[in-house]
């Protein structure tokens, strides 16, 4: 087992910037790929940024691409979400999830979830 705890949600003005971080505990978290989501009210979940076990490789959906930065720290069993540029259609709640498959953007394909991270941005 997984477990993986996400924070640094919060209110932000549009334009401004936010780091959400995930940090996991359990199984060897080096050994899974990671992923963040987002889910805003009335909206199904949608994929935001997956990035590889050794952090070699990252994947980004359309809408957040050259905003958005996911990285990774292996050694302090962490996964971030540097978001810049925020609008506020990326107003949501922010789940990280580990994956055994590298570069996944199906959510069905990610085993753990965390408990989710607040960001609301306003204009």
């Amino acid at each position: 087992q997984v477990q993986l705890v996400e924070s640094g949600g919060g209110l932000v003005q549009a334009g401004g910037s936010l780091r959400l971080s995930c940090a996991a505990s359990g199984r060897t978290f080096s050994l899974y790929a990671m992923g963040w989501f987002r889910q805003a009210p009335g909206k199904e979940r949608e994929f935001v940024a997956a990035i590889t076990w050794s952090g070699g490789s990252t994947y980004y959906a359309d809408s957040v691409k050259g905003r958005f930065t996911i990285s990774r720290d292996n050694a302090k069993n962490t996964v971030y979400l540097q978001m810049n540029s925020l609008k506020p259609e990326d107003t949501a709640d922010y789940y990280c999830a580990g994956s055994s498959y590298n570069g996944v953007r199906q959510d069905y394909l990610y085993d753990y979830w965390g408990q989710g991270t607040q960001v609301t941005v306003s204009s």
